[in-house]
């Protein structure tokens, strides 16, 4: 198939594009610098387009039978003031219109788009399990993912089949929250973040990248699904896990006043707590390499 993605060049974007070349696939890459449109070394097509300033080059969607939407400001690059959180905002829903819209206009639209969303659209929910059925949160990423979400509604009245990526934490020493973590527990200053009781929804990267091609190679699945490992895990579990497969100890701990004057606001989602469980993915018959955090972790290793 010809396949576009954006968030081309992230953690999951790029693991996504080597599993769709491997395969044969035609991978269109949505990206903002010019150098980079055109024919790429490693057989991509790069389109340009600015999601801020809503614009696309559509004549470069044309035959794209498939589409995967992870652009998005990184939530955990920077403190959250008001300026970036309007970026992570923006970032998200500026860009679903703008990539919507040109979709929405194709004469031959794409049959499917699997557009990014995160376990944060349930806010904070403690100790409840939580699958896809629960209703959304009333916090910051909460109110954003509920926007992100329906930014895709002109895709399916244009008949696209629209499926959300709920997201939880993709463990990997390659980059994102994992990449993070890796280095201090590989110096044994790893430990855990605040409390230790809140739940963290892990996924490995294998599995992340499986269950979005399943989403678009599976044709009666829409509307949302939450990528996550069948079973979550604490933060203080996760840091065992990580300490002990890294053969480092783990005698750490960061209390929670101490996160909050380091990250402020975003430090809500690094104490909060998130039991999310893939209830429709796994009715839909899809199989985890890594059903435990324990192989995740491993698998990240």
């Amino acid at each position: 198939m010809r396949i576009a993605v954006t968030g081309s060049t992230g953690l999951i974007g790029s693991a996504l594009v080597r599993s769709l070349l491997a395969d044969g696939h035609e991978v269109v890459r949505l990206v903002r610098q010019r150098s980079r449109t055109g024919v790429q070394p490693d057989g991509t097509v790069g389109v340009g387009w600015n999601p801020q300033r809503l614009q696309i080059d559509r004549a470069g969607l044309k035959g794209v039978e498939a589409v995967v939407h992870l652009a998005g400001a990184g939530v955990g690059d920077r403190r959250w003031t008001e300026a970036y959180r309007q970026e992570i905002r923006d970032s998200r829903v500026l860009g679903t219109e703008t990539l919507v819209g040109a979709l929405a206009e194709l004469k031959e639209p794409p049959r499917v788009l699997v557009s990014g969303s995160a376990v944060g659209f349930y806010g904070q929910t403690g100790d409840q399990v939580i699958d896809e059925d629960a209703p959304p949160g009333h916090d910051f990423l909460a109110r954003v993912c509920v926007e992100w979400e329906a930014a895709t509604r002109p895709a399916e009245q244009a008949g696209v089949r629209v499926a959300h990526a709920r997201t939880g934490l993709v463990l990997s020493a390659k980059g994102g929250a994992g990449g993070r973590l890796f280095p201090l527990f590989r110096l044994g200053l790893g430990g855990r973040l605040g409390d230790g009781t809140q739940y963290w929804s892990v996924i490995s990267l294998a599995d992340e990248v499986a269950a979005l091609r399943y989403l678009i190679d599976t044709p009666d699945l829409s509307g949302p699904f939450n990528l996550t490992g069948p079973a979550p895990v604490t933060n203080g579990e996760l840091t065992e896990l990580l300490g002990r497969a890294l053969g480092r100890p783990t005698p750490f701990a960061v209390p929670e006043f101490a996160l909050k004057a380091a990250l402020g606001e975003m430090a809500v989602e690094v104490v909060g707590s998130h039991r999310v469980v893939p209830a429709r993915l796994l009715a839909a018959g899809f199989r985890f390499e890594h059903p435990t955090a324990e192989a995740a972790v491993r698998a990240a290793v």
